[in-house]
Formats: C-alpha cells, structure tokens, sequence
C-alpha cells in the first residue's frame, strides 16, 4: 500500500499500477461522477431553486423572457453555473489522491491546479459580470450575498471524499 510519510513524499509499500491498467478505472470514475458528481448536482440544485423561491417563484410559474421572474431565472441559471464550477473546484481538489487525506498531500502543493482554479473563476466572472457576455450566454449579475452562498460548496464536496477517504483507511486498517 502506498502511504505518504511527509507532506507530498509517496513511499513504494504499495507496487505501481501495471502498465496495461489505464489511470481512470471504474472506481475512480463512480467516485467522481457518481458520489462527487451527485453531491455537486444538488448543490447546483439547491442554488437554483434558492435564487427562484427568494424571488417568489412557485411551481408552475412562467420565467420565460417577458416575464417578471425572468431576471430571477437568468440569476438562478447563473447560480447554477457557478455552482458547477464550484463544485469542481472541490472536485479538483478531492481526487488529487485516491486513499491519503489531502491534508497529507498538501492543500496548496500543486502549483499548477491553483492556477487553473484562478484561470477558471477569472473566465466565469468574465461570463457572468460582462455585459456583452451576459447578453450572449444569458447570464445575470449575482448579489454578494448569492456568491458567499457559493463558498461552502467547494469544501462540502472535497469534505465528502475526505470522509470517504476516511472511512475507506479505517476499514483496510490505515
């Protein structure tokens, strides 16, 4: 089993994959898609229907361009988008390692993720904050208080897997 001695030092317990098993297996793919991906997709969710029910919307209401909830639509499809990308902002952050805790590994070591994350909230506030942009892809400004909605969503899914990953060393005994 591989373990990590020091903060980014792997030591070779474990033997490396064999060259004939590709890098995204089965697991690692119901992982991402089906456990991160799920709780990524109601984060997004819930940030939808928050943004519509604090406007007033109720079942069955028309948001279409005309309507007075339009504005709130554009705004929830917005916080949606947003939360996708947060969402795979902790995404990014849960599968840097399969079993180790990311505390072990370093939260801010890869240099290189950092700056896509950076680059990735820079090209998201682009599309959401410029007007040219917001007329093209139907975006809306979001409140303040609508993006602070957005920051625990990172940290629940990357605390997710971390509880996973968890629970998954407690039973091998790691």
């Amino acid at each position: 089993m591989r373990t990590l001695s020091s903060p980014g030092v792997v030591s070779l317990a474990r033997p490396p994959r064999p060259r004939t098993e590709g890098v995204i297996r089965g697991p690692r793919l119901a992982r991402a898609w089906l456990f991160l991906g799920g709780i990524a997709a109601t984060l997004q969710m819930a940030g939808f229907f928050y943004v519509l029910t604090r406007a007033g919307w109720h079942l069955g209401m028309p948001v279409g361009a005309g309507s007075p909830l339009h504005h709130a639509y554009q705004q929830a499809t917005t916080m949606t988008f947003m939360g996708m990308i947060a969402g795979q902002v902790g995404t990014a952050f849960a599968v840097r390692t399969e079993r180790a805790s990311l505390l072990s590994v370093g939260v801010f070591s890869n240099r290189y993720l950092l700056a896509g994350i950076c680059a990735e909230i820079a090209v998201a506030a682009f599309f959401v904050y410029v007007p040219p942009m917001q007329s093209l892809l139907g975006t809306a400004p979001l409140p303040i208080p609508y993006l602070l909605l957005l920051v625990p969503y990172p940290f629940i899914v990357w605390g997710a897997d971390e509880l996973l990953r968890f629970v998954a060393r407690s039973v091998d005994g790691h």
